[in-house]
């Protein structure tokens, strides 16, 4: 359970993400990292060295404005943070003591809608019930009927 509910949890976030209209879904998104950056600066658990990823997080997500990549390699980058403090033991939520691991497996997941230039789950879903749809006489070949 503590490997399926993160990807679910990205499988969620990413249905919810992909709600938001263009133009402004791909600029929500690079703020969004953005501000993942910054997720773990409160518990201070690397010392200095938490300062490094909010930095390199606002650079990803500038370039991101631009480029889903750049918003996937930015969750990438998260998910390397995330790595880091579950091996040292201080969680991004101090009371889950695995919340580390299961980020770093949720944000995979968001990464990979990112690579795929963020689509809209909905969409893809209402695409693919449309070509399965019985009746359907695409692709068919011609003089034959949808029946025989």
């Amino acid at each position: 359970m503590s490997i399926v509910m993160p990807i679910v949890i990205g499988l969620i976030a990413v249905t919810i993400l992909s709600l938001i209209p263009e133009p402004h879904r791909r600029p929500f998104n690079a703020i969004f990292v953005g501000g993942a950056g910054a997720a773990y600066l409160s518990g201070f658990g690397l010392g200095y060295w938490e300062f490094v990823l909010p930095v390199v997080l606002a650079c990803v997500a500038y370039l991101g404005l631009r480029s889903w990549t750049w918003i996937g390699v930015g969750w990438l980058l998260h998910t390397v943070w995330d790595v880091l403090h579950h091996l040292k033991g201080s969680p991004i939520l101090p009371f889950a003591h695995d919340s580390s691991f299961g980020c770093a497996l949720c944000d995979p997941v968001i990464a990979l809608w990112c690579f795929a230039g963020g689509p809209s789950v909905p969409g893809l879903v209402r695409a693919r019930f449309a070509r399965s749809a019985p009746g359907r006489t695409e692709g068919m070949r011609p003089g034959r009927s949808a029946a025989g």
